[in-house]
């Protein structure tokens, strides 16, 4: 357990302070517009969200296997090289060059071939040009959808399942790791196939023509067929998982007095659950603090619902910074002498709350999106083109590797 070196409340405002400026100087190198690289937004949110999801399986399937012996810093640094490289090969050999081979809406390389080509997709003859496959980034884009899932799926195994049914075993690295990585695997595989693959069935079904490999979008009761609507409440089910294994401390799922797999699958249900009540809240509660040009310009483009379920989604964003740094840097202090108490988990839970809100309106009402990240939107359009996810999920990045592969160093001590 490692302890803060010159007490919680400054070792936290250091650690927010110091990673936030390492997220910004990062983001000004490879994202911003202003900056030498420029990748905003694609390829950059896909390469984001690989890196994420490789650190997922590097921590939490393999516990930092082959190097968790390794001492500190060399242990986070050799980790970090190990995870960038495993994210060019997750992406342009795994995706692009062996998936890509039977699903090419997972592999941009072989699209944009289709497409120089001037090859015919289907029998009517319908072409589909260079410019639009890849200003539309349509396999960048399925691999952030891929990531999406599994950014929820990998850790349930851990988190709510408590690693079964791999665990508990006697197995040992990295055996324990690839099988933790197989049922995780298989969990994402399933939700990846009912919640985003029928929304690529549309898109290529309006660009190309109807298709009988693909299904279209199941979800139009939810008032739009775009992948929106999995977003705007996917994002709030991956806020509740890991506010669960931070802030609030395995509450209230500890609760559920029930073995393996039912106390699993009980908890998977209320996460979601809660998730998806909180995104139907958010698109209920939006409108009320919208500029009304705004309201009525996505009304009058029949983008309203569409853009609510995805601003739900940034809303939640908004939570993962805050709740991280709380938990680990902040050591969850709270007035309560229990840390366990319910009073205790409720507090920690308005000041998170708290501390969204902030970062919130410092994105939107500060303009930090325009004048801190180079992602400029007028004062009406700002919530259309904000783009704050993208921010949110960047700025975990530096705070995430410090905690699962730096273990922390440097600002706490073991």
């Amino acid at each position: 357990m490692s302890k803060s070196r010159s007490g919680s409340l400054r070792t936290g405002f250091i650690a927010w302070v110091v990673f936030f400026l390492i997220a910004l100087c990062l983001w000004f190198t490879f994202s911003d517009s202003r900056g030498p690289v420029n990748l905003f937004p694609y390829p950059f949110v896909m390469y984001l969200a690989v890196m994420i999801l490789v650190g997922l399986w590097q921590h939490l399937s393999f516990d930092n296997w082959p190097l968790a012996k390794v001492s500190q810093p060399w242990q986070g640094i050799i980790l970090t090289i190990l995870n960038v490289i495993l994210t060019f090969f997750l992406i342009h050999i795994v995706f692009y060059r062996i998936l890509g081979l039977g699903f090419n809406f997972l592999s941009q390389v072989n699209l944009n071939e289709v497409a120089s080509a001037g090859k015919t997709i289907l029998p009517n003859g319908v072409t589909i040009s260079l410019k639009f496959m890849t200003e539309n980034h349509f396999a960048e884009s399925a691999i952030v959808s891929f990531v999406l899932i599994g950014f929820f799926t990998y850790p349930t195994i851990p988190i709510l399942f408590e690693g079964w049914p791999v665990l508990p075993s006697n197995l040992e690295q990295p055996r324990a790791g690839f099988a933790g990585l197989g049922w995780g695997s298989l969990f994402t595989l399933f939700c990846f196939t009912i919640l985003i693959v029928p929304f690529w069935g549309s898109v290529y079904s309006q660009q190309l023509g109807t298709s009988f490999g693909f299904n279209a979008s199941w979800w139009n009761f939810s008032g739009t067929s775009h992948l929106h609507w999995v977003f705007g409440w996917w994002e709030w089910a991956i806020v509740v998982l890991f506010m669960t294994a931070n802030v609030w401390r395995g509450k209230p799922w500890s609760c559920i007095k029930l073995p393996q797999p039912w106390k699993g699958l009980l908890s998977l249900t209320g996460v979601i659950t809660l998730g998806y009540v909180i995104g139907l809240l958010c698109i209920k509660i939006i409108p009320l603090w919208m500029p009304k040009e705004t309201i009525y310009h996505l009304a009058e483009t029949d983008n309203l619902i569409r853009f609510l379920w995805y601003h739900s989604a940034e809303i939640a964003g908004f939570f993962l910074f805050p709740f991280l740094i709380y938990h680990h840097y902040f050591d969850d202090i709270t007035p309560f002498k229990n840390k366990d108490s319910w009073n205790a988990f409720f507090f920690r839970t308005v000041v998170v709350l708290i501390l969204a809100v902030a970062n919130y309106c410092f994105y939107y009402y500060v303009n930090f999106g325009g004048w801190g990240l180079g992602n400029s939107h007028t004062i009406t359009q700002r919530f259309i083109h904000g783009e704050s996810l993208i921010w949110n999920f960047w700025s975990i990045i530096p705070l995430l590797w410090h905690i699962w592969f730096f273990k922390k160093w440097g600002i706490k001590k073991s």
